[in-house]
């Protein structure tokens, strides 16, 4: 059997793991941690769908004509079933990743479509056609569902241009969808903003100012897409109305070459523009009677109203410099575009691509940049500092990219050093001490912990050991463990009575009722009255081969849940010692204490800075039906096979077992209802 090297996250070295699996993991993992439920749950989606194949299979019966569809990306043969269940002659349906291509034979099989429908397991620029092709003839019906949050980002402009010329007729060809449009808003956001640039901390009484390169850097290129509708209008300020950016007509030729597109408008309030908040639509049919908006739950009249889907959510764009607007300004938004990707300018000419000059927003992510700029979580890391900190203390930080040791050095402590896991960490935190003329005052080294030396510190012990803990490897909440087996390592190094900085952390787990995000593991059955079991079995297999008794990372403020049970620490690490030799176990219960239906866990680390001050990686504030997460970390989500449902009197409960098993840095969960 042929192996293939996946990445994976090993919390006792903190760094990214290739190890050798077999090859069919990479595409069970694919298959996992796909969408391809949450699509087959999205009635609104295929109700459109369907409604537009109906419309176009009947404008082309009219002409008197055979219809043939071509049907790109086709998944589990949904679109193709619909279309040859409105009239179709035969369809063409191209599916690239082979164990869909097999499950969309099974579905079409299983559904009695066989004669009508061939499956092509091809990337569609490789498919041919005549009498010895893929295809006999030319398609008159194009279908397609090749998008993604950004619209483009899937390729499907290169898979269009391709497909008109050479796989539909010239003439008379109808498409499904027949047009996309991308709208997008400037707004004002301290929020949103909060995730594209570093902005001026205080730490008692001093300003920690920005460096000029990353103030004026126009920051990293890739689209941040969330579920908007999770972002309260209220936390950002509109400074022009809605515009329509440009459109993509799907039933014409379509070319992928750059090309951009300018909005005016007058202002709408003063401000400063920082952001656009971009999604679009889909016309199903020529008239614009049938359409599929991806507009977040605010825009709606009635919000509990709007379609919820994760394939496809909304884009938030940083502009690359803020500037400052005036009411009744006219303002001129240009987007600009390459066969893959959009970016956003406030000016008349095309702008170039952001590209990240500063290297900041190569080494932090816009949660991280989020966290950086949150000022009562500062506040607590330098009440901490504050507390252990001595005129004489020695301080090391264990973080990637971290500013702890630069408020260590303004508290006042003697001598400062931070490991720094790259070079370009290292010299994104030089800049920092740079522009605030505290170059020198943190010594960074650019060495693992097990190789650092009482040599490095120039002959002295560790007083004050210090992270976050942060590290950009860490994908689960307990992969920040790093930080204790960066303790262990360097125990040699410290002084006997040294303060350990957070000096535990505890895991907690919730069990809760998800809103939404339960569609994305939920098997389907029947969709739109067609029978998918066989992708349901696919994924299960897949879940089955490993990840399936695994938590899963999700950004829970963008997923809304309901908490059925009391929240708890479940396991304690205890970072003033070290990394124990035995695994560490766990178990308990915990009583359902409200009604609902029971999806899964949910999983976050709390870390104890000192006795007395906690920062939560998790739950913010008291728990409550509605529970609110941070923002700059994931969760850990277990989710249960089948949901149960909860009377709420306690005398149900959800059993968990915890093993931490010291060799791997990793935790084992199990729990049953």
């Amino acid at each position: 059997m042929m192996k293939t090297f996946c990445g994976r996250a090993n919390p006792s070295t903190g760094a990214l793991d290739w190890v050798e699996e077999s090859e069919e993991y990479d595409y069970h993992q694919e298959i996992a941690r796909s969408c391809y439920a949450d699509m087959l749950h999205d009635h609104d989606r295929n109700k459109k769908y369907y409604q537009g194949i109906r419309a176009a299979v009947a404008r082309v019966k009219a002409r008197g004509e055979k219809v043939i569809i071509l049907d790109i990306g086709t998944g589990t043969g949904l679109l193709s079933m619909m279309a040859v269940t409105a009239g179709a002659d035969f369809c063409y349906a191209v599916e690239v990743f082979k164990p869909m291509a097999e499950a969309a034979q099974c579905i079409v099989e299983k559904n009695g479509f066989s004669e009508n429908i061939k499956i092509i397991n091809k990337h569609s620029t490789d498919v041919t056609v005549g009498p010895d092709g893929d295809m006999q003839m030319k398609a008159n019906v194009l279908i397609t569902e090749l998008f993604d949050t950004e619209l483009i980002g899937e390729g499907a402009l290169p898979s269009y241009e391709h497909a008109h010329q050479n796989l539909v007729q010239v003439c008379g060809c109808e498409a499904v969808p027949h047009r996309a449009t991308v709208y997008a808003r400037l707004v004002e956001s301290e929020l949103l903003w909060s995730w594209a640039q570093l902005q001026p901390a205080e730490v008692e009484g001093v300003r920690l100012a920005p460096p000029p390169a990353v103030a004026h850097c126009a920051g990293a290129h890739a689209v941040c897409d969330i579920q908007l509708s999770q972002v309260s209008p209220h936390s950002f300020t509109p400074l022009g109305p809605l515009c329509s950016m440009f459109s993509v007509d799907f039933s014409k030729p379509v070319s992928s070459a750059f090309q951009s597109h300018s909005s005016q408008f007058v202002a709408q309030s003063g401000g400063r523009a920082q952001v656009v908040l971009s999604w679009w639509d889909l016309d199903m049919d020529p008239s614009g009677s049938i359409v599929c908006t991806m507009a977040p739950s605010w825009t709606y009249p009635q919000p509990k109203m709007a379609p919820w889907r994760d394939h496809w959510m909304q884009s938030v764009y940083f502009l690359p410099v803020e500037s400052r607007v005036r009411e009744g300004e006219e303002l001129s938004l240009t987007v600009c575009h390459d066969d893959y990707s959009l970016w956003y300018s406030l000016h008349e000419a095309p702008p170039s691509r952001p590209c990240c000059t500063c290297q900041a927003h190569l080494v932090w992510t816009r949660p991280r940049f989020g966290e950086l700029n949150d000022r009562r979580r500062t506040e607590s890391y330098v009440r901490a500092l504050r507390s252990v900190l001595r005129e004489d203390s020695v301080c090391l930080g264990v973080s990637d990219g971290s500013l702890l040791p630069v408020f260590a050095h303004m508290i006042g402590a003697k001598k400062v050093y931070s490991l720094e896991n790259s070079r370009m960490s290292k010299q994104v935190i030089e800049q920092v001490l740079e522009a605030n003329s505290m170059k020198g005052g943190v010594e960074l080294l650019e060495i693992r912990p097990k190789q650092l030396t009482s040599n490095d510190l120039g002959g002295e012990q560790i007083s004050v050991l210090m992270g976050e803990p942060y590290f950009s490897t860490s994908l689960l909440p307990w992969h920040s463990l790093f930080f204790w087996y960066c303790r262990t390592a360097l125990a040699g190094l410290l002084q006997p009575r040294a303060a350990i900085l957070p000096c535990s952390a505890t895991l907690h787990m919730v069990a809760v009722e998800f809103q939404d995000l339960w569609r994305i593991r939920a098997p389907c059955g029947t969709c739109e009255g067609f029978d998918v079991t066989p992708m349901d079995e696919m994924v299960q297999r897949s879940l089955d081969f490993r990840e399936s008794r695994e938590a899963e990372p999700h950004p829970l403020w963008e997923y809304p849940c309901r908490a059925l049970t009391q929240a708890t620490a479940v396991m304690t690490f205890d970072f003033t010692q070290c990394v124990p030799q035995q695994p560490i176990s766990s178990q308990g219960s915990l009583p359902f204490i409200r009604i609902g239906r029971c999806h899964g866990v949910a999983l976050w680390m709390e870390y104890h800075l000192t006795d007395d001050i906690t920062v939560s990686a998790g739950l913010i504030g008291p728990i409550s039906e509605q529970c609110e997460w941070s923002r700059h970390r994931k969760q850990g989500v277990y989710f249960f096979r089948s949901p149960c449902e909860s009377s709420g009197d306690g005398r149900a409960a959800v059993s968990y077992s915890f093993t931490f098993e010291p060799s791997l840095g990793d935790i084992k969960m199990d729990f049953s209802v």
